[in-house]
């Protein structure tokens, strides 16, 4: 028998633990599973947990699905291959790593702009320490952040929205 996934989302989690707590102090004894069922509904600001699940039952199926999740030790490992300003000082071994990588200098070229190999090359040079322009600029249209025109002597930056995990390395590579 297949489960109903009903989420728990609380706009405090200091004020629901609080709650929560203070729900568990009336008790003299342990509560049972409906009883400990509607304690976190309440403290989550529903009436009980039938309420509960009945606001599961209206949402849409895909709120239901699990978010994604950065990997931070991913964002921590990739940071340190950036410099205290910003620039990419060495390129990461794993292919994952990279990528997140190229997500942060994607994040510093400008958008909806249109750049010739000279130009997108000299802003690659500018944002890394390590001496290979070309790979960059080869990966970044490899993973579609950019594209090219087929005789290559225009490029442009695909918008659209990073990865959990590239976002947050974004925000914690200090910018240049």
């Amino acid at each position: 028998m297949s489960r109903t996934v009903i989420p728990l989302q609380t706009q405090d989690v200091s004020s629901f633990a609080k709650a929560l707590r203070a729900q568990l102090l009336e008790r003299t004894s342990a509560p049972s599973h409906v009883e400990l069922l509607n304690m976190l509904a309440r403290s989550a600001g529903r009436r009980n947990f039938q309420d509960l699940r009945a606001l599961a039952d209206q949402a849409p199926s895909d709120e239901l699905e699990p978010k994604e999740v950065a990997d931070l030790a991913a964002v921590e490992r990739v940071a340190r291959c950036f410099g205290p300003e910003g620039r990419l000082t060495r390129w990461p071994a794993r292919r994952g790593d990279q990528i997140l990588a190229l997500w942060v200098l994607w994040s510093r070229l400008p958008a909806r702009e249109e750049f010739t190999e000279k130009q997108i090359s000299d802003r690659l040079r500018a944002l890394h320490d390590f001496g290979d322009h070309a790979l960059l600029r080869r990966d970044l249209v490899g993973l579609d952040l950019f594209s090219r025109t087929a005789d290559c002597r225009a490029y442009r930056r695909i918008e659209q929205a990073p990865p959990v995990t590239a976002a947050v390395l974004i925000s914690r590579v200090r910018t240049p």
